[in-house]
């Protein structure tokens, strides 16, 4: 029998169960010989300590740090590790399910849906830096196996030129929150406090889930970004305030990524420019429900984020160097603000007067 603190220390979303939904729910992959199975999986863990090196000489970050291969997953595996990276970034903020017979119910609901969406993702997902992921909680390199597969076959490039591609944007990531020492714990506390500040107020949180609906849609028909409606819908000055701390920085961190790929690119990845070209282009493919489902799941804005943020590390490198760009991880203070994102002149002014 539970004791009464066992109950109410209950999270609001059963993580276990989203893993198992997200897990069963996954679509298979791509129908490959075992060979080629084999030479994918092989080549991926390889290609992140290869990758990695790259990043480090155009980036000048990671200096000393140990080269360590990536975990090469299914999609089972990805949903799994997500469910438990969320579980550990949130578990401070989230609030325990109330005391009651209906605590677990809610938390079993809720693990459900989380579950569902994590399925979704698990098929478009092609590898992920979580900083909280791994048995010690200190970050893990994943790269799904399949979906990598999946994508090179849809575009028709070279397998080797795109598996190192990949590992190219995910090392960056691992680099970013491994060679900046603060940026991890920053980051786990502006989460912290955007979703305390939104689970405190429960008739708070009813009226936003409430207009949400609304706020997609006009986002989808305005053509406009479906992160920016969800920021517009926060009442709070401080919440609107960390929301735009979080999306300048992840707009920052991927648009830095990306912008690392196609730089290192050409030097050890000959077909880059074939990959790029039409890797952007199949971003916008899917069908209607794959499109709405993305824009639900605020995808679309994603990739929106990757040009938003290459373009200003672009201006950024050019302007002032790669040393110069650096900066940005030098405090939380010399952070890209959103408007900044939009105006890295300003940034560069700011910085460096």
């Amino acid at each position: 029998m539970n004791t009464m603190s066992e109950v109410a220390s209950r999270p609001v979303v059963d993580w276990s169960l989203a893993a198992a939904t997200g897990a069963f729910l996954a679509r298979g992959g791509p129908v490959v010989s075992r060979e080629e199975a084999g030479l994918a999986v092989t080549e991926l863990r390889e290609l992140t300590v290869d990758a990695e090196a790259h990043v480090r000489d155009l980036t000048g970050l990671g200096a000393g740090l140990p080269l360590l291969p990536g975990d090469v997953v299914d999609r089972p595996g990805w949903v799994r590790s997500a469910a438990a990276g969320l579980d550990a970034l949130t578990a401070k903020a989230l609030p325990p399910n109330p005391a009651g017979p209906l605590g677990p119910v809610l938390a079993g609901g809720a693990g459900v849906q989380t579950g569902v969406v994590l399925a979704f993702l698990a098929s478009r997902v092609l590898g992920q830096y979580d900083p909280f992921g791994g048995p010690d909680g200190a970050g893990r390199l994943l790269l799904v196996a399949p979906n990598v597969v999946t994508a090179q076959q849809a575009l028709q490039v070279p397998g080797r030129d795109f598996r190192l591609w990949v590992c190219l944007h995910e090392s960056t990531h691992r680099l970013q929150f491994t060679a900046v020492d603060w940026l991890r714990d920053y980051f786990a506390d502006e989460v912290e406090r955007l979703v305390s500040g939104l689970t405190s107020d429960t008739d708070g949180m009813t009226d936003l889930l409430g207009r949400l609906p609304d706020a997609l849609r006009e986002a989808r028909r305005a053509k406009a970004d479906g992160l920016v409606a969800v920021g517009q819908l926060l009442r709070s000055p401080e919440q609107r305030e960390v929301f735009d701390r979080l999306l300048a920085l992840s707009t920052l961190l991927e648009g830095h990524a990306d912008y690392v790929m196609d730089a290192v690119g050409p030097s050890v990845v000959p077909s880059v420019e074939t990959i790029r070209a039409r890797f952007t282009e199949r971003r916008k493919g899917g069908g209607l429900l794959d499109r709405l489902l993305r824009a639900l799941l605020g995808v679309d804005a994603k990739i929106r984020q990757y040009a938003q943020g290459a373009a200003f590390t672009r201006h950024v490198v050019g302007r002032v160097g790669m040393a110069g760009f650096n900066a940005v991880w030098t405090s939380p203070n010399t952070l890209p603000t959103r408007a900044e994102i939009a105006d890295p002149e300003a940034w560069v002014r700011r910085v460096h007067p």
